[in-house]
């Protein structure tokens, strides 16, 4: 839902035609599960993804998740293009869910470590920009529930992004 919800990411991006495929729950397995609706059919020229957000507060481990994304990449690699860049995009930090921030640190290290160990793969960080100085979770950055993000937050996360799309 945290990319569904961007609503100005069209606007936020305006020389690139976007095809925003989020929708609320999604977990990596859904990824798996709907590839071919989800990137196959569009023969994308960059692939931006956004998981393990909803799967940590599931429970589920980072090193679930990364087995699954691994499969998701090597999915990619055979029907799509070796060479298609992948951007992973870090789960990002939110005030309902802070009570698990390690989970989310530890992943967001372990999923920096693969990408950098395969071929155009790239890991990006949304979680730092979203902290205070002191470390903790900016706060106006989000809608009343505390996880999803307003306008303010999708800045952040445009201005992060805009570098990865030159």
């Amino acid at each position: 839902s945290s990319i569904r919800m961007w609503s100005s990411l069209q606007s936020d991006f305006p020389n690139y035609n976007i095809v925003n495929r989020g929708f609320g729950g999604s977990q990596t397995s859904d990824l798996l599960y709907f590839f071919n609706q989800l990137i196959l059919a569009y023969n994308p020229k960059k692939i931006f993804i956004y998981e393990g957000d909803n799967d940590l507060s599931l429970g589920k481990s980072p090193a679930q998740i990364l087995s699954t994304m691994d499969s998701v990449i090597t999915m990619i690699r055979q029907k799509i293009s070796k060479t298609v860049p992948i951007y992973v995009i870090s789960p990002k930090p939110s005030i309902s869910r802070w009570h698990i921030k390690d989970k989310y640190i530890e992943f967001n290290t372990r999923m920096s470590e693969m990408a950098s160990k395969r071929n155009k793969v790239y890991f990006i960080d949304v979680w730092s920009p979203a902290l205070e100085k002191d470390g903790t979770v900016i706060k106006d950055i989000f809608l009343e529930d505390g996880l999803h993000m307003n306008s303010k937050g999708y800045a952040i996360w445009a201005n992060v992004l805009r570098k990865y799309l030159s």
